[in-house]
Parts: structure tokens; sequence; C-alpha cells
């Protein structure tokens, strides 16, 4: 019975990530609210916080590579759900508590360009 509830909690958890990527469009994805101070605190927070795991260069470490080379074949609205929601069962934990949906997107794009840009 065990296994069952676990089995069906994990596919709960994957149903509700499938549901969150598909409730995200790509419509919008300019960032031009984010004003320049907050832009420096994200970029900061990639660095750290992101890259605590990622690598502080960001080509991978605990978490795989987040350059432009490693991530542009990822749509980015899978990137923007794990982001903020995550990626259960891995140590990918969900930054929507500390950051807006703006702002992940502003993380994504700077990405998908390279942070040293």
């Amino acid at each position: 019975m065990k296994k069952v509830h676990t089995m069906l909690s994990r596919l709960s958890l994957g149903m509700l990530l499938i549901a969150g990527m598909f409730a995200i469009t790509t419509t919008g994805w300019s960032a031009e609210s984010i004003s320049n101070k907050r832009a420096a605190e994200l970029r900061h927070l990639l660095i750290q916080d992101c890259g605590s795991c990622h690598g502080m260069t960001l080509k991978g470490g605990l978490g795989p590579a987040l350059t432009p080379q490693a991530i542009g074949d990822k749509p980015k609205d899978a990137m923007l759900a794990t982001v903020l929601h995550g990626r259960p069962g891995t140590p990918m934990p969900p930054w929507s508590n500390l950051l807006s949906r703006e702002e992940a997107r502003w993380i994504i794009e700077l990405l998908y360009r390279g942070v040293d840009e």
C-alpha cells in the first residue's frame, strides 16, 4: 500500500508540474519592469545562489550547466516552471517564494543570452 501511495504522490507532483508548464506562456517575456537595482540583485542571486549548485561559472556542479549552449534547446516555459516550482525528487528547490514570475523570466533570459554579456 505504501508503494501505491508513493507512486500516486509522484504522479500527482508530475501532473502539477506538467499543468504548470502548460499554464505558463512565453508571451510577455520582456523584463522591462525590472529596475536596474533589482537586476543587479538578481544577477548576484544567480551567481551566488544558483551557482552554489550549478557551479560558480554556471558550467555545472551538483546541478547541470546553465550556459547558453547547455540550455539553448530547452523550452523557456519548462525552464520557468523549474525555477518557480523546483524539480520534485531532486535537489532543485522552488524559488516562487523569493522570485516573482517576471524576475524568474529575467533570470532565464539572462541565462539564454549568457551571464557574461
